[in-house]
C-alpha cells in the first residue's frame, strides 16, 4: 500500500517540491520538540526574524530612492546647464575662481569677465568641466544641487548701506556725470 504523498503526487494534487517542503518542516518539528523548543517559541522566533528582515528591506528601499532622487535631481541640473550655458568658444580672456580649495582657469569672452564679477553670471560645474550660465539658471541650480554652482557673486546691500556714509545724501535727479 502506497503512502498519501506517493497517492497525491501519482494523482497530481501535489507536486515533488512541495512534498519535499513538508517533509522538511516536518523534522524540524521534530527536532525542535526532542529539543525541547515549543511551536510557538518557534513561531515567536520567525516573525522576530521576519520583522527583522522587513525593517531590512524598508531601510534599502529608503536608500535606493534616495539614490534615485539624487540621480533625477543630477539630470535636471545637467539638463538646466545644456539649455542655458552661455556660449564661450573662441574665449580668449581668463576667468579665475577657487573650486575646492584649488584654482581653477577658464577662458571666456572679455565682456563676460565683467558679468561674472557683477553676478550676472555663474559658473557651474558640470561633471568635469565648468559651464557659464546666467545668474537666474543659476540659483534654480542652487535650489536643487548647492555643489555644482561653483561661483555665482551676489550683493548684500545691508552691509553696503551700514559703511556708506554718503547714505544720508540723496542723489540729484539731474546730476550729469
Amino acid at each position: 500500500m502506497a503512502s498519501l504523498k506517493d497517492q497525491l503526487l501519482k494523482a497530481g494534487l501535489a507536486d515533488k517540491k512541495r512534498a519535499r517542503q513538508a517533509d522538511h518542516q516536518k523534522r524540524q518539528e521534530n527536532k525542535r520538540r526532542e529539543q525541547g523548543e515549543s511551536v510557538e517559541d518557534a513561531a515567536a522566533r520567525v516573525r522576530q526574524q521576519q520583522a527583522e528582515q522587513a525593517e531590512r528591506s524598508r531601510q534599502l528601499n529608503q536608500q535606493r530612492e534616495d539614490e534615485a532622487r539624487q540621480r533625477a535631481l543630477v539630470a535636471q541640473v545637467r539638463q538646466l546647464v545644456t539649455e542655458h550655458r552661455v556660449a564661450r568658444a573662441k574665449g580668449d580672456a581668463p576667468y579665475q575662481f577657487t573650486d575646492q580649495k584649488k584654482i581653477q582657469k577658464i577662458y571666456v569672452l572679455p565682456p563676460m569677465v565683467n558679468q561674472l564679477a557683477r553676478g550676472q553670471l555663474a559658473v557651474v560645474r558640470l561633471d568635469n568641466g565648468y559651464e557659464v550660465v546666467p545668474a537666474v539658471v543659476a540659483q534654480k541650480i542652487q535650489a536643487r544641487l548647492p555643489e555644482a554652482v561653483v561661483v555665482l557673486h551676489t550683493r548684500d546691500s545691508s552691509v553696503a548701506a551700514e559703511d556708506d556714509p554718503y547714505a544720508d545724501y540723496p542723489i540729484p535727479d539731474d546730476l550729469m556725470w
